[in-house]
């Protein structure tokens, strides 16, 4: 039976998906006997609301840098879970951060790497994928050297704030821009996508912590909803109360600008490789585990929902790094 987790530590916990993580952790507080964060002191001159926040609700916050060794062993004791949330030219360096764990850290039962997205490892194409190679260099350490330390991949497919929101750089990667009332559609448009909004990751998150058996040594596969770009359009359209301009991206036009896109050294490459996974039904599994670590559908947020706050919030950038 896997150890119960009760210390956490948080990586990264205000970055793009790590803020909402570290909210779900401290709306669970209860569940816990310890929150705290490791964090720059970069962070914490640009973000000192932030930090001053967290501070102010319990959670500890220890500063130093996250390539030294002797920083990240003192900020590791007194916990006994870490969670990463780092940011994608961050990912490689877990295996730093895993390594000094299982070997120097012998109060370290289990880590939860930076995934938050695609199972790297579902089809078996995917160990070609470009944007998937730091991911799978991190798998592949743990399965080759890691021994006593625990893991969880929690894989949430796409975040639905960022997939159903305006893509400004280039519209015909998918966008919806609430203002114009215009969207472009990848693939037929009928082509179903999993979505998890990024509030619903950090319930998802908490969740696997609290059933610390379930959730060892796997990857889970969790989201908030299935739907497709047409269903998104569609509700866009009942709760705007108007008929949008459409336009659509095929799937082998896509193909096209992605393999333009890596020739080009583009900056959003990965992005293009990304959605081209999706919209193929990269993110369609024959089951979630929503229910295997005590999730049901009236505990996360319905499309309905998302698009609700996408317009409440009248519609959040799909920004680089968060898209990933």
């Amino acid at each position: 039976m896997a150890t119960e987790l009760k210390s956490v530590l948080v990586l990264g916990a205000t970055g793009v998906i790590g803020q909402y993580i570290i909210r779900s952790l401290i709306e669970a507080q209860a569940s816990f006997d310890r929150l705290a964060v490791f964090t720059s002191p970069s962070t914490v001159e640009k973000k000192a609301k932030e930090i001053e926040s967290l501070e102010e609700k319990g959670v500890q916050v220890i500063v130093g840098d996250l390539t030294n060794q002797e920083n990240v062993l003192k900020a590791y004791e007194g916990s006994d879970t870490v969670i990463s949330c780092v940011g994608r030219n961050m990912i490689k360096a877990q295996i730093d951060l895993i390594r000094w764990a299982e070997e120097s850290s012998p109060n370290i039962k289990r880590f939860f790497p930076s995934e938050y997205g695609t199972d790297i490892e579902y089809g078996p194409e995917s160990v070609f994928e470009k944007p998937h190679q730091a991911k799978l260099a991190v798998r592949n350490y743990i399965k080759s050297s890691i021994r006593r330390v625990e893991y969880t991949y929690l894989v949430t497919g796409p975040y639905a704030d960022l997939y159903i929101a305006k893509l400004s750089q280039n519209p015909c990667l998918g966008s919806f821009d609430i203002e114009e009332k215009k969207a472009t559609l990848l693939g037929s448009g009928d082509d179903p996508i999993s979505l998890t909004t990024m509030n619903n990751v950090g319930k998802l998150l908490v969740a696997a912590l609290r059933n610390p058996t379930a959730s060892r040594n796997r990857a889970l596969r969790v989201n908030s909803f299935t739907t497709t770009p047409k269903r998104i359009l569609a509700e866009y359209e009942r709760q705007t109360g108007t008929n949008w301009d459409v336009s659509y991206t095929s799937l082998d036009d896509l193909k096209k600008l992605e393999k333009n896109a890596w020739e080009s050294g583009d900056s959003l490459a990965a992005i293009y490789t990304l959605r081209r996974i999706w919209t193929e039904g990269g993110t369609i599994y024959e089951f979630t585990d929503n229910e295997l670590i005590g999730m049901h559908p009236e505990d996360l947020d319905s499309l309905e929902d998302a698009i609700t706050m996408a317009i409440s919030s009248n519609g959040q950038e799909a920004f680089r790094s968060g898209d990933l």
